[in-house]
Order: structure tokens, then sequence, then C-alpha cells
């Protein structure tokens, strides 16, 4: 009994084993007619005067018996004293004729039906199988062969008998294939539903390429109708639907609790579906430890097309059960589990699979991208995800089991698809830089929005609480910087990337001690004397506001987009005119200061805050010009790409 067979006994669903029980019967009634000639050729070749006129070495290989001992068993025999002769392996052989008879037996009863009588013929019978070692007697095989009669049984007879039987059965229970399904005993809509199911099936089963599985029984039994497939290769991955006039039930078993929950995902558009959570049951026999999950499904039925809907779902989501552990196992060197079966999830929600994937080598192929594509830029025993992010490392896979797959339908080379592989790899770490200029975007942001606690602070507002909410931006400010610097580490583009970092973080530095200063002074209207110092904090807001929009099209631009190219440029020019504007202002700030200021505590305050503020805007001029640096660098790569 295989172990899938005894997972379907265990469901309890034993009408879909008949057919199988019934063509097993049959084969060892084709098994034990070869053995009887074995026997009656074995005496021939003892006793006779020519030899055995066969071997029988071809009937017993068409048979599944090993040819080899059947025909050394015959070209062995020899005669000894009397009736006696020897054969090598008669005891096997008579072992292997009673073990047949037997099977037989208990297919002759799969459907119900009491064998009781051929059970006590067979065991009045058994004895004329003993052997003496390798010893038989020439009677003896007479007998076992004998056609018999009512009053005279024998052991062909009783075959003969069984063989009529299972005959019987195998009218009863004819089979039929249906779309591809085995089927037996189908009444009424059965063939209908069967269909739908296959149809499901079929639209997907080229998606497993050259892996086995996916064989579909089905059989009616009182008023359900059940189909079983088997999935892939592994014990207890066994799929039962039961259906009935009002509803579709589906049970499930998995050694694998996280393939369950995966399976269940997969229909999540279908509302009306209640399914169970994995459970753990167990059967003795599996190579798995005897465990296995147990997930059932029900869908009330109001309408066929529902139904029809809902086991074509079922049967095109199975392709993607299959080698579904080991392809989680491969895509989690790259990113974590929760992110591996997002991967999983997404590619056959979009009926790709991963059974591509795997053929081309798994694992193997991505750390070959990322030796070819990436060398230089990850590092060694970086995770791909800590390298270029979470959001980059998925969607890279996904695009890698979209690759694989539609090269392999479409017969494309390795070498083709493994160039594509590569070039998405090239892209991502592209993107990946681009996600480091996205994060000098929200540096620019920060450092703006302690500018304008400034300049609220200068007009009316309460500057200790500017200052206060300063100090928190710029320690945020300060765990950006170090998460960007490491990202650029892992990248090896912080020698690019760094300094432009840097400048910004310390731009952000700068506006907040100018708002510490600024909180030492109290009251409100700090700056109502003169404008000058609030023009400044103007004039540094809108240089913040070009390094984010600088900042934002040069992460774009890495695409090699024209106008994301142009905006980046023009952003660079207002920088560096706001650059010269903040100087003219710190200056005028300052003479007002001197000119107008009194209390020296004032003056020294004012004074400082001024210097800070256009400090802030000569590090973001710095920041334009590294930027720029970059962008002349994409301009150069894109036209070099151009020519080739």
């Amino acid at each position: 009994m295989t172990a899938k067979t005894l997972i379907i006994e265990h469901l309890g669903e034993n009408a879909l084993l008949l057919p199988a029980r019934i063509r097993a019967g049959l084969d060892a009634n084709d098994r034990a007619k070869v053995l009887m000639s074995a026997l009656q050729a074995a005496v021939e070749q003892a006793f006779g005067r020519g030899g055995a006129a066969s071997d029988l070495h071809a009937e017993a290989r068409a048979v599944g018996l090993d040819a080899d001992r059947v025909r050394g068993f015959i070209r062995g025999a020899a005669a000894q004293d009397g009736e006696r002769f020897a054969a090598p392996g008669a005891v096997a052989i008579a072992h292997d004729l009673g073990a047949d008879i037997e099977a037989m037996i208990a297919a002759a009863g799969a459907a119900g039906d009491d064998v009781s009588a051929f059970q006590v013929r067979f065991a009045a019978l058994a004895a004329d199988l003993a052997t003496d070692g390798d010893g038989l007697d020439r009677a003896q095989v007479a007998r076992i062969t004998a056609a018999g009669t009512k009053s005279a049984d024998s052991l062909h007879r009783l075959i003969m008998d069984l063989h009529k039987a299972l005959n019987r059965l195998a009218a009863d229970h004819a089979e039929e294939d249906v779309a591809g399904a085995r089927c037996s005993g189908l009444a009424g809509d059965d063939r209908q539903a069967v269909s739908a199911f296959m149809a499901g099936v079929e639209a997907t089963r080229k998606l497993k390429f050259d892996h086995p599985g996916l064989d579909t029984t089905a059989a009616r039994a009182g008023e359900r109708l059940l189909i079983q497939n088997d999935i892939g290769t592994t014990d207890a991955h066994v799929l039962c639907v039961t259906v009935t006039e009002a509803a579709v039930d589906v049970t499930y078993t998995d050694v694998h609790r996280s393939r369950a929950k995966f399976f269940i995902g997969l229909f999540s558009s279908f509302e009306d579906v209640v399914w169970t959570a994995p459970s753990a049951h167990k059967a003795e026999g599996l190579a798995e430890g005897a465990a296995f999950e147990f997930v059932t499904a029900h869908l009330d039925v109001a309408d066929p097309r529902r139904r029809d809907t809902f086991l074509s779902a079922v049967g095109a989501a199975l392709v993607f059960l299959i080698d579904w552990n080991k392809a989680r196992k491969q895509l989690q060197r790259f990113v974590d589990k929760d992110d591996a079966i997002r991967v999983l999830d997404w590619a056959a929600r979009r009926r790709l699979g991963h059974r591509a994937f795997l053929e081309l080598g798994g694992a193997d192929l991505v750390n070959g991208a990322i030796q070819r594509a990436a060398d230089g830029h990850i590092g060694y025993g970086v995770r791909l995800d800590h390298a270029i992010g979470e959001d980059q490392a998925v969607d890279f896979l996904r695009q890698a089991l979209r690759i694989a797959c539609e090269g392999l339908l479409a017969a494309r080379s390795d070498r083709l698809i493994r160039d594509a592989i590569d070039a998405e790899l090239v892209r991502r770490l592209e993107r990946s830089g681009s996600t480091l200029l996205q994060g000098v975007v929200t540096q620019a942001g920060l450092a703006r929005s302690i500018l304008a606690g400034l300049a609220e602070a200068l007009g009316h507002g309460d500057a200790v609480r500017a200052a206060a909410t300063a100090k928190r931006i710029e320690e945020k400010a300060d765990r950006l910087a170090i998460d960007l610097r490491a990202t650029a580490e892992r990248l090896k583009v912080e020698g690019k990337v760094a300094p432009l970092i840097d400048q910004v973080e310390q731009a952000i530095d700068d506006v907040e001690e100018a708002s510490f200063f600024l909180s030492l002074l109290q009251g409100p209207g700090i700056d109502a004397g003169n404008g000058d110092l609030t023009r400044l904090v103007a004039t540094a807001t809108r240089a913040a506001e070009a390094v984010a929009r600088m900042a934002d099209a040069a992460s774009a631009a890495a695409d090699g987009h024209r106008i994301d190219m142009d905006d980046a440029l023009a952003a660079m020019a207002d920088l560096f005119a706001l650059e010269h504007a903040a100087d003219d202002e710190e200056r005028a700030a300052l003479a007002a200061t001197l000119r107008t200021e009194t209390d020296p505590r004032r003056t020294i305050v004012l004074t400082q805050c001024a210097r800070r503020i256009e400090a802030a805007t000569d590090r973001f001029a710095h920041a334009g010009h590294l930027m720029r640096a970059h962008l002349l660098g994409e301009l150069n790569r894109h036209a070099d790409a151009d020519r080739l």
C-alpha cells in the first residue's frame, strides 16, 4: 500500500481507491498466470527430453516480475529421485504465487462484496504451495496448475474464479477518461464537475515542467462525487474534493503547515468559502514521521456555475504546491521567510509559479546574477535584502521567477534567461542608489521642518518650544543618516554617497544649533526690529527645498529620463543662486544687529544664529555640487549605453 493510498484511507474516501484496487487485482492475476506457467516449464525442464520450450523471460518482464529470477528458476530445474525435482528460487516462486492470490481476493472485496468463500478455498489449498527448500514434487505442480472441477478444487481454478469476479467488478465500475481524470461510476452532472476541476488543472499543468504529479481520479460514492489529486510526490500531500448537490467540500493534507496556510491564502477572493485552520493529524506508515496537517473548506452551492468556478480554481492552484517548500528555502537565502512566501504568493496569483526557477537552479540562479552583475556592489555574505533593501529584493526575486517561467515556456536558452535576470538586478542596484537619494530628500525635509520652526519663532512663536522640536528632529536625522551610510556601505557606494549624506546632516546640525541659540532669547517678535534674519531663514528654507527637489529628480534620472535630469539641473541652479543670496543676507543681518542692538547678549545670539543659518546654506550648496557630479556621471553612462 502506498503512502498516498494510506492517506486516502485515513480520510475515509475508499471509493476513490476502488479502480486502482481492481487494477491491482487484475495485475496480480497476470503475474499468477506467468508463475503457474513457470512451474509447468520447470517440470518440463527437469523431466522433458528437450528441456523447457521457453524460459518465459519476456512474459515475466511484461507483467512486472523479476524476469532473470524466473528464467533462472526454469533453466536451473533438475530431476531428483522419483517425481521430485529441484529448482533455484522455488520458495520465492511459491510465495509470490500465494501473495498474488491473496491480492486478488483483497481486490475482489474492495467494493464490499463477500469474499469469505474465496478465503476458505485458499486456506484449504495453500498447502500445495509448500516447498522443501528448492525442492518440489511433480504431482504438486500438477495439483496447482490443474483446471479443477467443482468436486476437485485447485489453485488454478481459484485464480480463474477470482479473475471472473474481478472482471465483473471492473465492468460494474468501468473507468473512463474525463478531461484527463480517471473516473468510475459517474452519473448525472458528475462529468461537468470533473471537467471544471480538470480545466483548472490543465490551465496550469505546464508550470510543473518535468516534475511528476497532478494525477486525478474521480468516483461516484452514493450521493457524493469524489475527486482526488495526488499533487506531487510527498507521501501525505493529497487533495480530496467531495461534491454534492448542495455543497463542495475540500480536504487537503500536507506535512508543511506553512504550505497549508499558503494554499488557503490563494482563495482569498472566495469569500463564501469557509476554511478550517490547519490541524495536526497522524497516520502510521508515512515517511515524514507519521504527522501531517489537515485542512478543510466548505462551499454551499446554490448555482452550479459557482461550484464549477471554485472547482476550477482549486485545480489550478495545485501546481503551485509542488516543491513549494524547496522553493521557499531557496528564496530564504536572499530574504526572510515571510518575504519568501510573499514572492511565492505573487508568482502563484499571476500563474507563473516557482518550478521554472527551480529547474534553472533556484538559489544558484540568483547567486550567479549577484556574482556577475553585482560584483563590487554587494559584500560577501551580505544577504540581498540587506544590501539593496527589502522591497527591492522582493521585487527582484518576483521578476526572477517571472523571467525564468516565461523563458522556459518560450524555450529560450538558459543564457538568455540568465542575461535577463542579470539586467534586472543591475536595474535594482541603480534603484538602490536612487533609494539613497530619496533618503537625502527626507534629510532635506527634516532641515526644512527645523527652519519652519525658526521662522515662526522669529515672528511671534515660542523659541523654546521650537528649539525642543528642532532637537527631536535632529536626533531623528542622525538615525536616518546612520541607516543611509550603512546602506551605502553594503552597496559599496559609500565613497560616492556618504559625503552627500554628511553635508545635509551637518546642515541639519547647523540649523538645530541656530534654533538653540534663538531659544536663549525670551519674548515674542525676536526679529521685530528688522527683517534681515527672517529673510535669511526664508532663503535657507528655499535652499533646503531645492536640495530636496534636486535629490528627488536625480533619483529618477538614474533611469535616464531627460525631464528628470533637466529638473535636477534647474534645482541646482536655484540652489547656487540661493547660496549667494544667503551670503548677502547674513552680512545684512550682522550689520543690522551690530547697528541696532545694545544688549550684548542679544547681539551674540543673533550673530551666532545668522552664521549657523548661512553655514547651512553653504552645506546645501556643497550637497548640490556633489549631486551635480553624480548627474554628470549618469549622463555619461547613458550616453555610452546609447552608443552601444
